[in-house]
């Protein structure tokens, strides 16, 4: 038989085991289900069957049928040795005479099967209870007597199940109700039955006088040394052929987005810095001038700890600079915010509401000029959770400390820095911190509205006074899931923190 070209091309990429079961299944009026196959002997496993009739499927030449169908099973095997509660019941009450007290049944029956008993035979109406004075008497009915010598149902179908599982559909559902109520005595198994069916594509391939030999799938040095591999039937592979796509491994997004960051400040010159999430007040507030009574420090905004309440300050030297500062200016010029600075409230302990403590920290361990510094911190604000907000988020921090910085250096890092993440167009505007004159803040439109993605700002006197900085500082805090929010165009910061596996396979590595 000559074979249409269009079945040629697929017989040159068919599998060993392709073939196998074309030829298995043809030679059984083109259908056979996976147990007729193994029992055939052609296949050992059904595994070995599915992948290959899966891949026949995809090419047309077969197709895979799926039947469910649920069994009874019988779980107590020893019920039919021991007999129903109710049967052992009428036996021991027939043995009496035919009349016997509750309590001497109670007694014959351990186990509390007797409570058992007592209520099949009265749903069975195999016995009534009889009061005589002060006792009740079991008392076997005209049915109960004849139940003596007969087999009710339900023991004949548990007798079956003891034989083998029975077919829903052919159990009598009244009865299959019945015995699910007595705990672990039946159970239910699903069976499913796969068969396999060709086409005419199959049939036509099958009848073509297919050879069945094995095929080399993998080249090997033994092959080649042997030289098996000149008279060897190699595989073909058909490149455009359906297959699985299977996701390479990737970091989560925020751990590649932080590593990119890391990446651009370390190849501009910048050294990493951090600091401790627990902070006093004193490091995250008031060495930044902010004064003591600002919103920020209000319950609502800031986490405070129950323990440690406090944290004390050794440096008593910075302690009297800062509450200068505050009250007065100190040696700054400046009048300070007036009033009595507390130490008590400077000592707080809370957790630090913007990494801008790791800064400051920083320039007291380095005030010399040149120096650049970032970090990628977590910080903590008493925020209600939304689309755009969360407790617990990631700010990118930085500063530069030279002799020539200016406000115009700031702007131009700061669109460098987006410049370099993919967004060319931001948005500048005035905006007031405590601890910076001038002050920005940058934002992006994103969904709609305009995002903002952090502040910026040059460090004023008062901050950088108490430890001998002259030169100017600049210093930034960016909002780092937003800028995920934005490279991404997700619209709920939520989800940046979902482990959804099918995301992650999905997500565009970069």
């Amino acid at each position: 038989m000559v074979i249409p070209m269009v079945s040629a091309e697929i017989l040159e990429g068919l599998s060993y085991n392709e073939k196998k079961l074309l030829l298995a299944v043809n030679a059984r009026n083109g259908s056979a289900s996976l147990a007729e196959l193994i029992d055939g002997g052609e296949f050992s496993l059904e595994v070995e069957i599915m992948g290959a009739a899966s891949w026949l499927e995809s090419k047309d030449m077969a197709k895979i049928h799926e039947s469910v169908e649920k069994f009874i099973t019988l779980e107590d095997d020893g019920i039919i040795a021991t007999g129903l509660p109710e049967r052992v019941a009428i036996t021991v009450i027939d043995a009496a005479g035919g009349r016997l007290d509750l309590d001497e049944l109670a007694q014959r029956m351990s186990g509390g099967m007797d409570k058992i008993a007592v209520g099949w035979l009265k749903r069975k109406g195999l016995a009534d209870i009889v009061p005589e004075g002060d006792r009740k008497v079991l008392v076997l009915t005209d049915k109960g007597k004849a139940t003596l010598g007969t087999e009710m149902p339900d023991e004949a179908f548990l007798k079956k199940l003891a034989e083998s599982p029975v077919s829903e559909k052919d159990a009598d559902k009244a009865l299959v109700k019945d015995l699910k109520g007595r705990k672990g005595m039946i159970g239910e198994k699903i069976v499913t039955t796969r068969s396999i069916a060709l086409t005419d594509l199959g049939k036509e391939i099958a009848a073509s006088g297919l050879e069945l030999k094995p095929q080399i799938t993998e080249i090997t040095d033994r092959l080649i040394q042997s030289g098996e591999w000149k008279d060897a039937e190699f595989r073909k592979y058909d490149i455009q052929t359906f297959a699985p796509m299977l996701p390479p491994a990737k970091k989560h997004p925020l751990s590649r987005l932080g590593a990119q960051i890391r990446r651009m400040f370390t190849d501009m010159g910048f050294t990493e810095m951090s600091s401790e999430y627990v902070q006093p007040a004193f490091w995250n507030m008031d060495v930044l001038y902010t004064p003591q009574d600002h919103p920020a420090r209000d319950l609502q905004d800031t986490f405070y700890l129950e323990r440690p309440s406090a944290i004390h300050i050794d440096d008593e030297e910075l302690v009297q600079k800062i509450k200068d500062i505050h009250e007065n200016g100190g040696n700054t010029g400046s009048t300070g915010w007036g009033g009595e600075w507390s130490r008590e409230k400077a000592e707080s302990a809370l957790l630090r509401t913007h990494s801008t403590c790791s800064s400051i920290r920083y320039i007291v361990a380095h005030p010399d000029a040149p120096q650049k510094a970032f970090s990628i911190s977590r910080i903590f604000r008493n925020e209600s959770i939304d689309s755009t907000h969360l407790p617990e988020f990631t700010q990118i921090e930085g500063i530069v400390m030279d002799e020539k910085a200016d406000f115009n250096m700031l702007v131009s890092m700061i669109k460098e820095f987006y410049a370099r993440m993919g967004f060319d167009q931001i948005r500048i505007r005035p905006a007031y911190f405590p601890y910076t004159e001038p002050s920005l803040e940058i934002e992006v439109f994103f969904n709609g509205k305009w995002m903002e993605l952090g502040g910026a700002g040059m460090f004023r006197p008062e901050v950088l006074e108490p430890f001998g900085v002259k030169c100017p500082v600049l210093a930034w805090g960016f909002g780092f899931e937003r800028l995920a929010m934005l490279k991404w165009n997700i619209k709920d910061i939520r989800d940046l923190y979902i482990s959804d596996i099918d995301t992650l396979k999905n997500n565009t590595v970069f």
